[in-house]
């Protein structure tokens, strides 16, 4: 249903490091990158774009959006504790440690912020994984 996700930055260098880092342990890599944006992918599914980092196309400010977030899963829980870790060592902000948010449902969520205060949900469908 989505084609591809894209958050703002005012400090693309920064941002960069933050996601660089945080989608190491998923195998997501930069796949494409221009002046005003890098778009990661993942290799295993031919390079195709699927989320992008830029500065605004109107040049204003980047900001957060109030109730916006980006969830991505992971495959395992060690990974959603690894990715909880890095984003907090990466210029990021840890916004929700790991753990199942819901009664009775396997999946633990994880919640971060990258530097630009955008917020990103990561989880993990099954904990014995």
């Amino acid at each position: 249903m989505i084609g591809y996700l894209m958050v703002g930055t005012n400090d693309l260098a920064r941002s960069l490091s933050f996601y660089d880092a945080v989608f190491a342990p998923l195998g997501y890599q930069k796949v494409k990158t221009k002046e005003r944006y890098v778009a990661y992918g993942n290799p295993e599914t031919g390079g195709r774009s699927e989320f992008y980092v830029t500065g605004p196309f109107d040049k204003k400010p980047a900001t957060a959006g109030n109730g916006t977030m980006v969830a991505l899963p992971v495959p395992t829980l060690q990974i959603l504790h690894d990715i909880y870790e890095i984003a907090g060592n990466s210029g990021g902000l840890q916004d929700g440690a790991p753990g199942p948010r819901v009664a009775n449902s396997p999946t633990h969520y994880a919640y971060v912020r990258d530097p630009e205060g955008n917020k990103l949900a990561f989880y993990c469908d099954d904990p014995t994984a």
